[in-house]
């Protein structure tokens, strides 16, 4: 079982709940190398989100999870340079503003 947890942190500020936008922080000491966010209606996960990008242990990165449809209810998967998967279920991006990968 991994070590690895997930921490969500209600932000104050309505503007950034409205557009969808998440930071996401690496809170752990292993890099974290895909990021996805399905909405929870969803069966599949999307595309990683992160491409090429890689978010370093006590790094961080700003997505717009805004997918067109409105949906305020995600799922978050990382994986992580270990092997580790970790996922979180019915992440409320509208009134979130960040989210933690934490061990």
């Amino acid at each position: 079982m991994s070590s690895i947890a997930v921490a969500a942190l209600a932000g104050t500020n309505v503007a950034l709940a409205a557009d969808r936008h998440v930071t996401v922080i690496n809170k752990t000491k292993t890099a974290l190398f895909a990021f996805y966010a399905s909405r929870t209606s969803s069966n599949d996960w999307e595309e990683d989100i992160l491409g090429d990008d890689v978010i370093m242990p006590g790094e961080s990165i700003r997505i717009n999870i805004d997918d067109g449809s409105g949906a305020c209810k995600f799922d978050f998967k990382g994986e992580f340079e270990d092997g580790d998967e970790v996922v979180k279920k019915n992440v409320d991006v509208c009134t979130v503003s960040e989210f933690s990968f934490t061990q």
